[in-house]
């Protein structure tokens, strides 16, 4: 009798306990629209990108592309080929701004010889030879790919409008996850009024306060942050926005965290598509600025302490143009601004733990 009762469960109650439980999960996932300049192959923003492709608590409705470390038609290409070689081509990819909004690249050459050279000059790579970290080329130019060039294309629709279009088809529940220059958000503003307010927030990766760090690129000049830098109007834009709530991961948070070859060893004990693609390219050892800022929104308790801020930028011409500014309620200016959850510490190992969980994990299903 009791080996009957055992086999009935086995075969009927048990999957539909699980089938129940994948139903239940599924009706749980948030719903998140990541708009990312994906430079690659490999690297912290593929990373980052795959942190909410890989979680199941995420519901991921398309990627908008933004100029900012490479160009942005170059990063359509890395990234249609991520989501080949982890098998996610069911995630839309859509092009964006290829230009910021006013700065352009005469503009920052001529910051050069007037107010020096910064570390990181991202598409404008070879703005200063000695500093450079990339190789250059024009904006609409897209090289060979170390990779493989993807056989998938992009969605036919600019990101604004798909930014747009999809809030309003489901409002007040997707999150605007933001890890480049601010241009897309900027020109979905600009289009459509309530493209804010129809949302559930949006978290951010982007500007600097009082790293405490070693790091010339910060240690020297504290305010400087390159997302803010590259596109300032646009993060002014953004930052000024009416968001049911703004997330703020900065520079001070970001350096306290670190991608290491032990992480990557991990990760490459996985034969899953997402592990394998990372041990072939990433060999990047550096902060995890995007990735933090996607595991905190998947998990708010990675983020140990906060601090609620009003934040612009900085749009007057000269060697602060595009710095970060930030005001105590105390001091703001009187101006409609909204407060800004300005994250300033962390739990490591959590983050850690959670972060190569998802890049060791199967590919997510549609």
């Amino acid at each position: 009798m009791i080996a009957a009762m055992i086999s009935f469960f086995r075969s009927w109650i048990a999957p539909a306990l699980f089938a129940c439980a994948m139903t239940a999960s599924a009706q749980q996932q948030r719903m998140v629209l990541i708009d990312q300049d994906g430079s690659g192959p490999g690297g912290s923003n593929q990373m980052a990108m795959m942190v909410l492709l890989q979680s199941p608590e995420a519901k991921v409705l398309g990627i908008t592309m933004v100029s900012g470390n490479a160009w942005e038609p170059e990063e359509v290409a890395h990234t249609l080929r991520m989501l080949e070689l982890i098998h996610r081509t069911d995630v839309p990819v859509v092009p964006g701004a290829v230009y910021p909004l006013v700065r352009d690249e005469q503009e920052a050459r001529l910051e050069k010889p007037l107010y020096g050279t910064i570390p990181w000059y991202g598409a404008w790579g070879d703005l200063d030879e000695h500093t450079s970290r990339q190789k250059y080329h024009p904006a609409m130019e897209v090289p060979p790919l170390p990779e493989g060039n993807p056989t998938t294309k992009p969605l036919n629709e600019d990101a604004a409008h798909f930014l747009i279009r999809q809030v309003h088809a489901h409002p007040h529940q997707v999150t605007i996850y933001a890890a480049g220059p601010l241009t897309n958000i900027a020109l979905a503003l600009r289009i459509d009024p309530e493209f804010a307010e129809l949302s559930q927030g949006i978290v951010l990766m982007g500007g600097s306060l009082s790293p405490v760090t070693s790091d010339p690129e910060f240690s020297t000049h504290p305010r400087h942050e390159f997302n803010f830098w590259f596109d300032p109007e646009a993060a002014h834009m953004t930052l000024r926005a009416h968001w049911p709530r703004i997330d703020l991961t900065t520079t001070d948070i970001s350096v306290k965290t670190q991608f290491t070859e032990q992480m990557l060893a991990q990760i490459g004990t996985s034969h899953e598509p997402a592990a394998q693609y990372l041990v072939k390219w990433t060999g990047e050892f550096y902060y995890l600025w995007d990735e933090l800022e996607a595991a905190a929104w998947l998990d708010p308790k990675i983020i140990t302490r906060e601090r609620e801020l009003y934040v612009d930028v900085d749009l007057n011409r000269g060697p602060n143009y595009g710095d970060t500014l930030t005001w105590t309620k105390a001091n703001k200016p009187q101006l409609d601004m909204p407060l800004v959850h300005v994250q300033e510490d962390l739990d490591t190992a959590r983050f850690y733990k959670l972060f190569v969980e998802l890049m060791k994990a199967p590919p997510q299903k549609p």
